[in-house]
């Protein structure tokens, strides 16, 4: 089971770190967010270096539905209801500016990654008030969006939003290009961390500043962020037309309003399905729902590939990106990206760019992780955790002891508390975990 992307790109292979190393800013974790921290810190002028535990690209980035856009769901409704519209329109200012970054890169300066410039829609099957209500937010922040009635999907809708001239790439070939020539190290896994220190297997890193990228947060003492956010599932299958004479373009991205809806893109001639989503360690319509819908709605394509992604979900729908916690100092945090990897991990290389070099950043406050806690969110997190705490099952997560769950469409073993999963064998798949199950039973 691979993306489509992992299919149509060769990423570019690194050395392990075999020596003790020196430098201002060490950057842990090589997907996105942290490529693109290293080659803004390298850009720059700034003495950095990346580990990565396996290889780059190999985490959540090959899994995106890789979408560029500031339109996030309904969130700016949201936003502003909780928050104000000051606050909403930086959130969009700070979504554009990453945008229109990636617009840049991959068009002015001609990064080869299949980047094309298309509208984004959310849309609504039953419900034109949340549609109305995010329009008047837009509208209020200074944002032209447009409402749609009919979309090019195989069922009516109540409405969308529409974001014009928002974007669609590949993203192991971006990561391809961007990683050539920074200070990569792979299979450096860091085993311990100390304050302006990380241990791998054979090396010490010295730095100034850590920048921690790893998805989810790798350290429990500090920050919280095990309370703070939860890992949701999603997946995904490329359906490509049975004829060179049948087209499945669809014109644009396309996301429900709603959790469990669907999402729809096109790469190529082939059309990226998306949808069957659950909390890990719960139960969703993982691919079966998503095959069930294709062969009704395109009887004429075939499945010609599927995998599945998992999002860290924060407590407001927004991201942590800035310093770890209050007690922490050099250590920086990007993580919580809801969703929405791409453009996220783009301003986080933005924001913590300009705060390893001690530089003002408009958005710091907004995306700060040490940012009020009190929301119902948190509450459902405890109660989630605190229920597989207390069953008395085995195998049980390493990471903070809650029993796992079997996922028979996965074939893995998944923590409902704060997601990290294990193949049938034990092998660690998705962190925070640090290590693999001990005698984890057969299945």
């Amino acid at each position: 089971m691979s993306s489509v992307w992992s299919a149509t790109a060769s990423l570019p292979h690194f050395p392990s770190l075999k020596e003790d190393l020196s430098v201002d800013v060490l950057v842990i974790g090589g997907g996105m967010a942290g490529l693109l921290c290293a080659w803004r810190l390298s850009r720059a002028g700034v003495n950095c270096a990346l580990l990565e535990a396996e290889e780059i690209g190999g985490g959540i980035t090959k899994n995106t539905t890789a979408k560029i856009t500031s339109q996030h769901g309904l969130i700016y409704h949201q936003i502003m209801k909780r928050c104000g519209a000051e606050k909403a329109r930086l959130y969009l200012d700070a979504n554009e500016k990453a945008l229109d970054a990636f617009r840049r890169l991959c068009s002015k300066d001609e990064i080869p990654c299949d980047f094309e410039e298309k509208p984004s829609y959310t849309y609504s099957l039953q419900n034109p008030r949340v549609i109305e209500q995010e329009l008047s937010a837009l509208e209020s922040i200074g944002f032209s969006a447009e409402f749609a009635e009919a979309l090019p999907l195989p069922f009516s809708v109540a409405g969308a939003v529409c974001f014009p001239r928002q974007a669609q790439f590949h993203p192991l070939k971006f990561i391809a290009s961007i990683a050539e020539g920074l200070p990569v190290y792979e299979h450096s896994k860091v085993t311990e961390l100390a304050p302006h220190r990380a241990v791998t297997k054979e090396a010490v890193v010295h730095a100034d500043q850590i920048i921690i990228a790893t998805h989810f947060p790798m350290l429990n003492k500090h920050g919280s962020y095990f309370l703070k956010q939860y890992q949701h599932r999603s997946y995904v299958i490329a359906l490509t037309p049975d004829s060179p004479n049948h087209s499945l373009d669809v014109n644009g991205m396309y996301v429900d309003e709603d959790k469990k809806g669907l999402s729809f893109r096109n790469y190529g001639n082939r059309l990226l399905l998306g949808g069957g989503s659950h909390r890990t360690g719960k139960q969703g319509g993982n691919w079966a729902q998503l095959e069930q819908f294709a062969s009704a709605a395109y009887p004429s394509a075939s499945i010609t590939a599927q995998w599945a992604t998992q999002d860290c979900m924060t407590l407001d729908g927004m991201p942590y990106i800035g310093p770890y916690s209050r007690s922490t100092t050099g250590l920086y945090a990007a993580t919580g990206f809801n969703k929405w990897g791409m453009t996220s991990s783009m301003a986080a290389a933005d924001i913590l760019t300009d705060m390893v070099l001690g530089r003002k950043n408009p958005y710091a406050d907004l995306f700060s992780p040490s940012r009020t806690m009190m929301h119902p969110q948190l509450l459902l997190n405890g109660l989630e955790a605190t229920k597989n705490l207390l069953t008395p099952t085995r195998p049980r997560c390493p990471h903070l002891g809650c029993a796992l769950k079997w996922n028979p469409a996965e074939h893995s073993w998944d923590c409902p508390c704060h997601g990290s999963r294990f193949t049938q064998n034990g092998r660690l798949i998705d962190n925070p975990a640090a290590g693999d199950l001990n005698n984890p039973p057969k299945k």
